[in-house]
């Protein structure tokens, strides 16, 4: 990997993780080019504020789940082509009940730049340090429908008071909210505000 970027878990001792586009379990249907392992990968300048994240997130009996860090443009550029792909139906209803495969860009669910991919966004979510179960949001990642925005209508009040605290704990450790999905953050200081990498998100450091 490139200099500054590390895995996550090596950094931030105590968190979760299942890089879901290193597995068959995403929109896609399968593993995603440039993921490696199912590993998070990160900016150190990320993982400092995670490791503030899991303390904060842990004085309120929580832990972190993490769903993707660190993404390969080569990854998007993946993504773009599976959208122009015939719609299998395969991951539909889970992901994008309600608009097309092509819509993913159109809607900003999808970018063909990905902030992922400048190191220091994470996607993520809470968890119960008593129990080990997640936190109930009102939809899970990568769930490409309007009751994904923070706001949205028609989640229990528990789901959004869930959301409310992640993002009150994101934001107290000087990340940014993306306001179409709850799980998605971005260091606002950022070290690698233009830049988008492109290396694989693991193996062996270069």
């Amino acid at each position: 990997m490139k200099d500054d970027f590390v895995f996550v878990d090596e950094l931030v001792p105590g968190i979760r993780w299942d890089a879901k586009y290193a597995t068959w379990d995403n929109f896609t249907g399968k593993p995603v080019d440039g993921y490696l392992a199912n590993r998070i990968v990160g900016t150190r300048a990320l993982c400092v504020a995670l490791e503030r994240v899991r303390a904060r997130a842990a004085s309120l009996g929580f832990g972190l789940l993490l769903w993707d860090g660190y993404r390969p443009q080569r990854a998007v550029d993946c993504f773009l082509r599976w959208s122009k792909q015939p719609e299998d139906g395969r991951t539909k209803l889970r992901h994008y009940p309600n608009i097309d495969r092509a819509e993913m860009f159109e809607r900003g669910y999808v970018a063909a730049k990905s902030g992922h991919s400048r190191g220091s966004t994470v996607d993520l979510t809470l968890y119960h340090l008593a129990t080990g179960e997640l936190a109930p949001m009102g939809g899970g990642h990568d769930l490409m429908d309007s009751v994904s925005r923070h706001g949205a209508q028609g989640i229990a009040r528990a789901e959004a008071g869930n959301r409310q605290c992640l993002r009150s704990i994101m934001e107290a450790c000087g990340f940014g909210f993306y306001d179409c999905e709850w799980w998605h953050y971005t260091l606002k200081d950022e070290p690698y505000p233009d830049t988008y990498f492109d290396f694989p998100s693991a193996g062996h450091r270069c």
